[in-house]
């Protein structure tokens, strides 16, 4: 065991006051003692243990403290945790031994900070899986993950001690998780240090030019402060305001970012600067107001740029950020970007959801945002069965990406995720909106369901009692609580169908006093094409099996097991005697086809319809098994399929359709004739009306009295097309109705 020096001892001892001084959050005697007995069990428990830079561990824990309470302004009990933060992971302390010691709560987010410690380990989905589990804390107590972003803060700025390995492993983890889960927070701050600190160690060269080049214009950034100050402060003295005017240089790595992004030269990276007025509020007037009297006195000295306002005091943003932004033309014709903020919104936007906790554990207020954070968390969680990796993309999907502020139709504000669509907004607003969603007016103009929405757009849901979730639509959602709810719905469908066919084949068994038994299924799992009794009771209890022939396929097969065993012996003595059957060349077609089902159910469909063909049930079909496994689905005929035959001939496998009643498939008809009075109407009633086939375009054009043009509709298979075509060939005046193979957009 290595033993404390008096000196490190002295140094031990010294963070510790300091840190106890800096405990602003702290109150009375009991917060004290707590704290000083978490600090004694910690020391005992890293007693010997050193980093890798030589220093004492217990220092770690204690700067992590500091951070948790000087830089974030959190409380007692997560100052406690912060020092205790490492005592179960890498000690023999158990959490049963911090909950005797310091109570349920202290202990609880002491695990939550445990299992998050293996986030990043060798295996992705192992990671994957520990960060779930510390959400699942988190979504009970925030003060878990402002912990963990203080301890990897720490971590960063001693992270020169690490090999340059580790350095890259960990910055990047920093940039890929803890950077963007600092700025969902509104931790500006520590998300801004994170960010810089990670570039410096993937990128040391280029970070240190930017460092210098930013030094290097603080003398002129000092300069424009005062200019563009000077002719304000009198102006707001006067309308009796206490106020600070202070200058934020963009960040290092936000000036990169930019670079990279624009693909621009550091000297056209024009907001190189922010100039901040932080006022205190007067007393009777809303803080909303006071922001715009003083954007009006800016106003009057600068030009604003009209499409550079950014009204955060209206609407906060969703990490609670409340400002008033505005890029007006400063001296010596530079934009420059200035933000208005109260003392109360300064401390939010420096500290972010931290400031929320403090003002509602101290009564002063609510925490809206942050429990509206929390609870779109748990939505997240709600689907135990996910993938946890699918769950990590989701994650970062939904809870950092960009937003965008939608309206509802009678003024509410919704928050969505940039890219979000019409679907994801109705399932925003209730699952069963949703599900029986059919398309959407956007600011009064009609829209499909996949139509990507922008800020400030007034969204109406369309709706029908008939529409019912489909496996295409989660290619249409990018919310997780859209793509849950589809699943759902379609898991939950697929289960009725499942009881109902269960249901008919059980009655219609009794019909002929019989009960569902392995030696019945095993002849109808042949005679029907299916694998499997869900498959089976699916198909049924969606009409695609009638079994009206069930008597006849069970009657099959059942003769006397000599005859049976008579026609086996006679079958294999012919056999014998004819001439060997020639073994098919290496690489040539497998014996038994490759059957093409109907996916009812929301998995995803183990084949491809290719786009070249667009065969359709019914069509004379050969499957092509592509090096990622999955079967590519052409029209025999097609050249396509040809030219695979002849290259790849060991990857052609034989395929069929089984009966497909339920699933549509997109197909273009060309229809040629005379144009006469309404036949253009005769037409498209005989399609929709007659038929019921849906039509997703229409495109005839008339000239010289002659029509043509194309028409694009759903059918089931061939049987149905053929019927479709024959029906408008009879129109009088159509004279040819071809089907086009290849469907270009």
């Amino acid at each position: 065991m290595v033993v404390l020096t008096k000196p490190e001892e002295d140094l031990i001892q010294q963070k510790f006051e300091d840190l106890l001084a800096h405990c602003t959050h702290c109150d009375g005697k009991t917060d004290q003692r707590l704290i000083r007995k978490a600090f004694r069990m910690a020391k005992e428990a890293h007693k010997g243990m050193r980093r890798k830079s030589g220093e004492p561990y217990i220092l770690h824990p204690l700067a992590v403290a500091r951070i948790v309470t000087s830089e974030i302004g959190l409380g007692a009990k997560s100052v406690i945790c912060a020092i205790l933060h490492d005592v179960v992971e890498d000690t023999d302390y158990t959490i049963e031994d911090i909950e005797n010691h310091f109570g349920k709560k202290v202990a609880s987010i002491i695990d939550g900070l445990t299992k998050i410690s293996g986030v990043f380990g060798n295996k992705s989905s192992l990671q994957a899986e520990n960060f779930r589990k510390m959400l699942m804390t988190l979504s009970d107590d925030v003060r878990v993950i402002l912990i963990k972003l203080a301890d990897r803060l720490h971590n960063m700025r001693t992270l020169h001690s690490m090999p340059p390995n580790k350095q890259i492993k960990i910055s990047g983890e920093t940039t890929y998780l803890y950077a963007p889960m600092a700025h969902r927070l509104g931790l500006y701050t520590i998300k801004t240090e994170l960010e810089d600190l990670s570039l410096k160690y993937r990128y040391p060269n280029v970070y240190q030019d930017l460092a210098t080049r930013v030094r290097d214009n603080e003398k002129r950034r000092g300069h424009l402060i005062n200019s563009f100050a000077l002719p304000l402060i009198d102006k707001l003295e006067n309308a009796g305001y206490q106020f600070d005017i202070s200058g934020r240089p963009k960040s290092i790595y936000s000036t990169w970012n930019k670079m990279q992004t624009k693909n621009i030269p550091f000297d056209e990276v024009y907001d190189l600067l922010a100039i901040r007025i932080v006022f205190d509020a007067l007393p009777g007037i809303p803080e909303k107001t006071q922001c715009w009297n003083i954007y009006s006195i800016i106003t009057d000295n600068y030009q604003p740029k009209p499409d550079r306002i950014r009204d955060w005091v209206s609407t906060p943003k969703a990490n609670g950020y409340e400002a008033l932004h505005v890029t007006v033309m400063g001296p010596g014709g530079k934009w420059v970007e200035v933000q208005i903020r109260s003392r109360r919104m300064d401390e939010i936007a420096e500290r972010g959801f931290a400031a929320h906790w403090t003002y509602k554990q101290a009564g002063k207020g609510s925490s809206a945002e942050l429990d509206k954070w929390i609870k779109r968390i748990r939505e997240l969680l709600e689907n135990p069965d996910s993938n946890a990796l699918e769950f990590m993309d989701d994650f970062k999907l939904n809870l950092f990406a960009s937003e965008i502020l939608v309206f509802t139709p009678k003024g509410q504000i919704k928050t969505l995720p940039k890219e979000a669509t019409t679907l994801d907004f109705a399932y925003e607003i209730h699952t069963e909106i949703g599900n029986k969603a059919i398309g959407a007016k956007v600011n009064h103009k009609l829209v499909s369901l996949n139509h990507i929405l922008n800020s400030g757009d007034q969204v109406e849901i369309l709706t029908s009692d008939n529409q019912r979730a489909s496996r295409e639509w989660l290619n249409y959602v990018c919310t997780v609580k859209a793509k849950s709810a589809i699943k759902t719905a379609l898991k939950a469908e697929t289960k009725d169908r499942i009881q109902k066919g269960k249901q008919i084949i059980e009655d219609k068994l009794m019909e002929y006093n019989l009960k569902p038994s392995s030696r019945i299924f095993k002849k109808l799992f042949p005679a029907y094409e299916v694998r499997s009794k869900d498959e089976l009771y699916s198909k049924i209890g969606t009409g695609i099996i009638s079994l009206e022939d069930i008597k006849k396929i069970l009657r099959k097969n059942t003769k006397n097991k000599w005859i049976r065993y008579w026609e086996l012996q006679f079958t294999s003595s012919s056999k014998n005697k004819k001439s060997p059957a020639k073994k098919p060349a290496t690489g040539s077609y497998s014996k038994s086809p490759y059957m093409i089902r109907e996916n009812l159910d929301d998995t995803e469909p183990e084949y491809n319809i290719a786009k070249c063909c667009n065969p359709i049930p019914g069509d004379d079909v050969t499957g092509y098994r592509s090096q990622n496994g999955s079967i590519d689905i052409h029209k025999s005929k097609c050249p396509e399929a040809i030219k695979l035959m002849s290259s790849h001939g060991n990857r052609i496998i034989p395929s069929r359709w089984t009966t497909h009643k339920i699933l549509s498939y997109l197909v273009r008809i060309h229809i040629q004739g005379v144009d006469k009075f309404g036949i253009y109407n005769h037409i498209t009633t005989i399609i929709s009306k007659e038929l019921s086939v849906n039509m997703r375009n229409i495109n005839l054009v008339s000239h010289d009295g002659i029509f043509d043009g194309c028409i694009d509709l759903y059918v089931h298979n061939t049987k149905d097309l053929n019927n479709l075509i024959m029906n408008l060939i009879k129109i009088k005046g159509v004279e040819s109705v071809n089907r086009v193979e290849k469907i270009e957009d």
